[in-house]
């Protein structure tokens, strides 16, 4: 990897959690990051890191990534208790080192939620959002052919709306930054893209009272407003999405 110098580089300070295996007990290992290139992303600072480790002969920290441009969801750590670190909208991947300072000292830890039990090191199994998409967030109309694409008038104002609620990567950001450890924003954000759409009204009831129930079932944390999840999440979610979740889900009891 192509690396720096002079000004454009700098010296971290790492303290990572490490942690072997799901059962094993985690400790924090300090690291050294030098000639680091401050136009190198946070993953690619950790793969400069993973190399003199290797080389070293001990394993490399084990991180979660994918796509590196900030939509699959992959990447995810709390970088100095800051989900995806301190820029607001960003991932993880896209969190450039220039954003740090020479010498500073960098603590890296997985997502803490007890429905996201840690993999090893800073990855963690996340298959539980996975699991709320399951019980409920699809639509299972059969269509039959496939319809044109003004079948079904929708608002502009409506779609913009629903495009807003799936722009969400299902990261988990949001559970590891609320103190509740809750994903009523990705929930929320999921029945909100099909609640808001006609081709969702159909299995409306059916949706939020599945996936409702499967978060509950999953240990994840109730919403008390803090707005965390807001705050953190890189896709800059809405918490209109819990509010409006709330009243999917109220309706569905009050016509059943």
């Amino acid at each position: 990897m192509k690396q720096a110098n002079g000004d454009k580089c700098i010296k971290l300070k790492l303290k990572v959690w490490r942690q072997k295996t799901q059962g094993s007990k985690g400790r924090f290992e300090s690291f050294k990051a030098e000639n680091i290139s401050k136009d190198m992303s946070f993953l690619e600072m950790l793969d400069v890191v993973n190399e003199k480790i290797i080389l070293s002969g001990k394993p490399p920290i084990a991180f979660d990534h994918d796509c590196r441009e900030g939509i699959c969801g992959s990447c995810g750590a709390m970088v100095n208790g800051r989900a995806h670190g301190p820029e607001k909208g960003t991932t993880l991947c896209q969190l450039h080192m220039r954003h740090f300072s020479d010498g500073d000292t960098v603590v890296i830890e997985p997502w803490r939620s007890r429905a996201f039990k840690v993999v090893k090191d800073l990855v963690v199994d996340r298959s539980a959002l996975d699991k709320i998409i399951q019980a409920g967030g699809y639509v299972s109309v059969n269509t039959g052919g496939v319809p044109d694409g003004n079948a079904i008038p929708v608002p502009q104002e409506i779609a913009e709306k629903a495009m807003d609620a799936a722009e969400c990567i299902g990261c988990g950001a949001c559970a590891a930054a609320c103190p509740n450890a809750s994903v009523m924003l990705f929930t929320g954000a999921k029945i909100s893209q099909f609640a808001l759409l006609p081709q969702g009204h159909p299995e409306a009831k059916k949706r939020v009272l599945a996936m409702v129930g499967k978060m509950d079932q999953l240990g994840f944390g109730n919403c008390t407003n803090e707005k965390e999840c807001a705050a953190e999440c890189p896709k800059e979610i809405s918490i209109i999405n819990i509010a409006r979740m709330n009243r999917e889900f109220l309706k569905s009891g009050l016509f059943s």
